[in-house]
């Protein structure tokens, strides 16, 4: 589902970035293949400065479908930055890449909250984010950061996802399976 970040995963990854439902939620965007190559190079040598954490989605079949980063780390904290190729929007993968990302960054690598900063008129994105038990809008609680944010021409809300909340969900949601479990059994 997820791996790390690796050159030869370049040409597909572009060829899913460039599709207009798509290119403009990417963070880093590229003008051609040759600018994905150096700024995918840029992205894994920033993991090894410990400056971000960049993971390839790969659907069922081990190709690659989209990526899922989290940038601007600062006291084990950092924002989520994630895209899909279009023929995979809906399908579920998201979801799965996040739970496996945000399982990797706060049962392994210690890192203690993820901030989301969706574009207000990014409804697809906002929606998503407010369906999940564990995100918490943090307009209000971080007003500093979302001012911080807002100084471009786009216009975010902030949301939060704390380790404490994320694992609260977790080990809930293993208790209604395991319970689920039982009652097929």
């Amino acid at each position: 589902m997820l791996k790390k970040r690796d050159i030869q995963d370049s040409q597909p990854l572009y060829d899913q970035m460039v599709h207009p439902d798509v290119f403009p939620f990417v963070r880093h965007k590229a003008a051609s293949i040759e600018e994905y190559l150096f700024l995918t190079k840029q992205t894994i040598e920033a993991e090894e400065r410990g400056e971000l954490i960049s993971r390839t989605i790969l659907d069922e079949w081990g190709s690659p479908i989209g990526t899922i980063s989290l940038f601007d780390i600062q006291d084990n904290a950092g924002f989520l930055g994630t895209w899909l190729g279009k023929p995979f929007h809906g399908k579920g993968y998201n979801q799965a890449a996040k739970d496996a990302f945000f399982n990797e960054l706060f049962f392994e690598l210690d890192i203690e909250r993820i901030f989301l900063r969706i574009r207000k008129k990014n409804v697809r994105s906002t929606k998503a984010a407010e369906k999940l038990p564990y995100v918490v809008n943090a307009n209000e609680t971080r007003k500093p950061l979302l001012d911080e944010i807002n100084q471009g021409e786009d216009i975010y809300n902030l949301y939060e996802i704390s380790k404490d909340l994320y694992t609260f969900y977790t080990m809930r949601t293993a208790s209604e399976m395991e319970e689920q479990h039982l009652k097929e059994a």
